[in-house]
């Protein structure tokens, strides 16, 4: 990889010289431009970013902290945040945080060392005080904090959707998957779910899990073992829904005959399932590329519209429900 001091030698100029006409600092000779510009070229030179946002007290680089970069709906987001700053000439550094406010505090230190120019997070809500003395502009990403900008999914819709889909398809001993309880947008859906469902005669059971392949494995098979007249089951995300559909096969229940399953996000896997899940579709790609687009704008000193954006929910149907009876 080509080095600043090369472009100077190939150039025959100083490596002061080269520093001015790549970042239009001070003066310089059209002659010895248009050298710089061709050693540049020759050696397909690309100036260290973080070196140079050290120098100039500014760069185009945008942090983002994710908690779980192995839940197939993150990274999702994280293309539509990716796509959308590449397009407006910054680039993205990451972060994987596990929920850990320990670790978002690290990867926030590291950030701000490199001088990035704003912040996308879905953070641990339970500790907003990672945003105390922030000094650059922030957007939360399916997560909310009253006073910051944030976008997210409107979760009441998709729980009382998952609800109302599993009673107008006959399922009458319903289990709900309920997720981590201190993630907000994920109880929301919960909540939701139940609201619709305590109104009726069906049969409800409530069960935690994680929303990690970990937690799946160890909560599809205690759903099957300790509700095992359940014919329905509402999954607090696609990879737990996904878990439970494969226990359920393979403890002989026929689906969606014996039992009905509904995931949550539409992560790319689920249409390749067999049979094929039936979830609640979060529109990730789209989100991401809005909380960047926002964050831009707080970067521009643009004024927000609105300070939160809500995305609407959708069902998408598969295999793992049944016909509405």
């Amino acid at each position: 990889m080509a080095t600043i001091r090369d472009v100077a030698k190939e150039a025959g100029v100083s490596v002061a010289t080269v520093s001015r006409v790549i970042n239009g600092s001070g003066y310089a000779h059209e002659d010895t431009r248009k050298a710089v510009i061709a050693a540049v070229e020759k050696l397909q030179y690309k100036p260290n970013e973080v070196a140079r946002s050290l120098y100039k007290r500014k760069s185009k680089l945008i942090g983002l902290i994710l908690p779980d970069i192995t839940n197939p709906f993150f990274p999702e987001m994280a293309r539509g945040i990716e796509d959308y700053l590449q397009r407006e000439g910054y680039r993205l550094i990451f972060g994987n945080s596990d929920e850990n406010r320990k670790k978002e505090r690290e990867y926030l230190d590291t950030f701000l060392q490199n001088n990035v120019v704003g912040l996308i997070i879905s953070t641990n809500e339970q500790d907003h005080t990672i945003f105390d003395n922030l000094t650059i502009p922030a957007v939360l990403l399916d997560r909310t904090a009253g006073h910051l900008p944030a976008v997210y999914a409107d979760q009441q819709q998709g729980g009382r959707l998952a609800a109302e889909i599993l009673l107008a398809r006959g399922a009458k001993e319903i289990t709900i998957i309920r997720g981590p309880v201190e993630i907000k947008t994920v109880y929301e859906r919960y909540l939701s779910a139940l609201s619709v469902l305590e109104d009726t005669d069906v049969k409800v059971h409530i069960l935690d899990s994680t929303l990690s392949y970990q937690g799946a494995r160890k909560c599809a098979k205690e759903v099957l073992a300790k509700y095992p007249e359940t014919d329905g089951i509402i999954a607090c995300n696609d990879i737990v829904a996904a878990t439970i559909l494969q226990e359920a096969l393979a403890m002989g229940k026929r689906v969606p005959e014996d039992i009905q399953v509904i995931g949550y996000d539409d992560v790319s896997f689920t249409a390749l399932l067999h049979p094929a899940l039936s979830t609640i579709q979060q529109p990730a790609y789209e989100m991401g590329a809005k909380a960047a687009e926002i964050l831009i704008k707080k970067i521009n000193q643009e004024k927000l519209e609105e300070i939160h954006t809500v995305f609407p929910v959708s069902f998408i149907e598969r295999e793992t429900t049944r016909e509405v009876e």
